[in-house]
């Protein structure tokens, strides 16, 4: 079979080749082309550096990461937000940075407003990469800061996450506004990035992270769930003991065990206190979860908010206080809930450092703050009607919640000064999320098409909850913090936050 037909020079001397040759041949020639232009690009962009800034969304040279897309905008406080989209969040999940620029670069048409976004990306000229400062570093004080808008919005929906616990799914309740979910932390002296999903569970690979505590140490675990279920749906592991999701791509366990107040609780008479009362053994810890230590990797405790209710306090095998509960007027009280608390926080972090066989990462999140305006949660106290973070003039001061989180820290810092070499962190998020009063489910607690959401007559507020958080919402910073605090102590070389 002929391939080709030959053709003759002038000379009379067939000179043509096969088709197929010829294709070969110019398939060299653009090849040599294309790499002769990639040369010149690797001098000055090494392989290395582009592609681990690539998939890592990290410079090792402190220059901007790749990112697939990127815009800019200014938020109300002058400053200019960044708006990437990693190539390593699959699509769903941007990124969001924030860079400071002066008004002076962007030309005399943007400036601050009103919280508004307005497109900037034409008017940056330039980014001083020493107002970037990335937070894994490890140096920043991430709990120090302010909250902005973020147009990108929240890192899942209510609709998104099948395990929102009803009282915390806010929109699903018919929360009418959403401006609460796109409100992001913004540390003083660091950006603090979006959560990963992927980063996570690949720096959790083949470790358990279990929260212990109160129903608020569950609304941290769902807010955590519902994040990670947009990178891979879990599997449920979970038995009466002990609520456990597992991840099978990265043998990632995230576990829940009830523990009301972190010490060893008995309902069985003592002393003067009879039987059916709860007594705390302030001393004691709890064996629900605390002969399961060893079988953990990282623990987020979170307590506090039970010290309100009523319960007997044994110390050194003394009832010395109570909370709700102290029939003999004429025996000296010697222990508040308040100071209780405390005894509890130095209890169970000496006991936590001590175990001979728990070698993990304890992270110690502070209490988390209640917005009952204008009373407690039983005599009118309300936090109808808020949508957006408190300006500093709006925040209302809380005795009780700064004696809890004043008395926690002693303990912490008690217990960490006497355990030198723990790897006991804590999370600091009291003063930040001091300004989210609007951040509670309020009056939307329920699917009840005719429950109360608006004030009475004579102005009583409705049933509400402003305790707990809604999902998506700011608990879900508490989990970005989360992140890069595991980050810092597995691989940033942290080794516990030393007092």
């Amino acid at each position: 079979m002929t391939i080709c037909s030959p053709k003759k020079s002038p000379m009379g001397v067939s000179y043509s080749l096969p088709r197929s040759i010829s294709s070969i041949l110019l398939s060299i020639g653009g090849l040599a082309v294309f790499l002769l232009f990639g040369s010149c690009v690797l001098v000055s962009h090494p392989i290395g550096s582009a592609v681990q800034a690539y998939f890592l969304s990290v410079d090792p040279f402190g220059k901007p990461a790749l990112f697939r897309q990127s815009n800019a905008r200014i938020d109300g406080h002058g400053e200019v937000v960044v708006i990437q989209t990693s190539a390593m969040s699959n699509g769903r999940n941007p990124l969001l940075s924030s860079v400071n620029v002066t008004n002076d670069s962007l030309g005399p048409n943007l400036g601050a407003n009103d919280g508004n976004f307005e497109d900037a990306s034409a008017y940056i000229t330039s980014i001083n990469p020493n107002n970037t400062k990335a937070v894994n570093g490890g140096s920043c004080d991430l709990y120090h800061g302010k909250w902005f808008y973020d147009p990108v919005g929240p890192l899942y929906t209510n609709n998104s996450c099948p395990i929102i616990t009803q009282m915390q799914n806010c929109q699903g309740n018919g929360r009418p506004d959403k401006k609460y979910e796109y409100y992001r932390w913004k540390p003083s002296q660091c950006d603090l990035p979006r959560f990963d999903g992927r980063k996570f569970l690949e720096l959790m690979r083949g470790k358990t992270l279990t929260f212990v505590g109160d129903s608020v140490a569950r609304n941290q675990m769902e807010s955590l769930l519902c994040i990670l279920w947009q990178v891979e749906a879990p599997k449920n592991r979970g038995n009466r003991r002990m609520q456990r999701w597992y991840f099978r791509s990265t043998d990632t366990y995230i576990a829940r065990i009830w523990s009301s107040w972190l010490v060893h609780k008995t309902t069985d008479a003592f002393g003067f206190a009879p039987e059916g009362v709860d007594k705390l053994y302030l001393d004691l810890p709890d064996k629900t979860f605390f002969d399961l230590l060893p079988k953990f990797d990282v623990v987020v405790l979170s307590s506090g908010h039970w010290f309100a209710k009523r319960s007997v306090y044994i110390h050194k095998g003394e009832i010395v206080g109570g909370q709700l509960w102290w029939p003999d007027k004429s025996r000296p009280m010697v222990v508040d809930n308040v100071k209780a608390f405390g005894i509890s926080v130095e209890t169970i972090l000496t006991a936590i450092s001590t175990h001979p066989n728990y070698k993990g990462l304890t992270l110690v999140r502070s209490y988390s703050p209640d917005h009952y305006e204008g009373g407690a949660w039983n005599t009118g106290g309300s936090c109808t009607g808020k949508t957006q973070p408190a300006e500093d003039s709006e925040v209302a001061e809380n005795g009780f919640t700064a004696a809890m989180h004043e008395r926690q820290v002693a303990g912490y810092k008690a217990a960490v000064r006497a355990n030198n070499g723990s790897r006991i962190v804590l999370m600091d998020v009291t003063g930040a999320f001091g300004y989210r009063h609007d951040g509670h489910p309020g009056p939307y607690r329920s699917l009840d098409p005719n429950k109360k959401t608006q004030r009475g007559p004579h102005g009583e507020p409705p049933p509400q909850d402003c305790l707990h958080w809604c999902m998506p919402g700011p608990v879900d910073t508490w989990n970005e913090l989360l992140l890069e605090t595991v980050w810092r102590e597995f691989e940033g070389g942290g080794g516990g936050r030393t007092v």
